[in-house]
């Protein structure tokens, strides 16, 4: 296993990948509303990527047919853009990666669209979030991969959620997919450990129901067995002395010119 530390150059590279995902994240925002179809979202992520300077880091990797993942309601990961339209109440999982002068950013985030069905979905999302920051807390130099996916799970277990174990978070630098796989499970002190200057991603995906998933015909598509809700939520980080560094920040802002005026 061959877990890279990062030097000064790569790092700010890396800064810059991760903070065009989050700026991507915050212009499709603005379009998610009952009626758009998954390819439009998906276009729309692919102008704006490009249009910065990048490339979509998903586009022909490993042969997708898309330029972000898009996954609605029972599909965990990996949905290919099409022409079906999102409706109120879906939960939209938009994964987005794009690549700064070779170097990649990856987040996940899972969104209601309008109003939501019911009151499950609402509390799925923002657990699944908290699992993903529970996994964060667990960073710092010197920390094992198990640590992470223990505080990940600690948190799924707790309100009952189905743990996805055939997918985990990864490594991230000049390739989107890296060592160390990072699992959302796993035992305290356990694992390969972390340094200073790592990049990994960390990923939670839980489901309502159970665990068990099962891939589409397209090749791609992962649903659940039980055909229950699931979110999934990313974030790509450094790791630092004393914690760590969200690259795929969300707290960033648009450019005048990126907002789109309500009619």
């Amino acid at each position: 296993m061959n877990i890279i530390k990062r030097n000064e150059e790569e790092i700010n590279k890396l800064r810059e990948a991760g903070k065009l995902v989050g700026l991507t994240h915050k212009y499709l925002q603005q379009f998610i509303k009952p009626g758009i179809t998954t390819k439009e979202l998906d276009l729309l992520a692919k102008k704006f990527i490009e249009s910065k300077g990048c490339t979509c880091s998903f586009e022909g990797l490993y042969g997708f047919p898309g330029s972000i993942c898009i996954s609605i309601n029972d599909e965990v990961v990996h949905g290919i853009p099409s022409h079906r339209k999102i409706k109120e109440g879906d939960i939209l999982k938009l994964d987005i990666g794009a690549c700064f002068e070779g170097y990649h950013g990856d987040s996940a985030w899972s969104y209601i669209v309008g109003e939501p069905n019911n009151d499950k979905d609402v509390k799925l999302l923002k657990e699944t979030e908290e699992a993903l920051f529970a996994g964060l807390a667990a960073i710092h130099d010197g920390c094992y991969v198990g640590d992470i996916g223990h505080a990940v799970e600690k948190v799924a277990h707790k309100y009952n959620l189905g743990v996805v174990k055939e997918l985990v978070g990864h490594g991230v630098g000049d390739k989107v997919h890296m060592d160390p796989d990072v699992p959302n499970y796993g035992k305290e002190r356990k694992g390969p450990i972390l340094h200073t200057g790592n990049v990994i991603a960390v990923e939670p995906m839980l489901n309502l129901g159970t665990a068990n998933i099962y891939q589409l015909d397209d090749g791609w598509t992962i649903k659940t067995q039980d055909g229950k809700n699931s979110a999934h939520f990313e974030h790509t980080v450094l790791v630092t002395d004393d914690g760590y560094e969200i690259l795929t920040r969300r707290d960033v802002e648009l450019d005048p010119e990126d907002k789109i005026k309500e009619a």
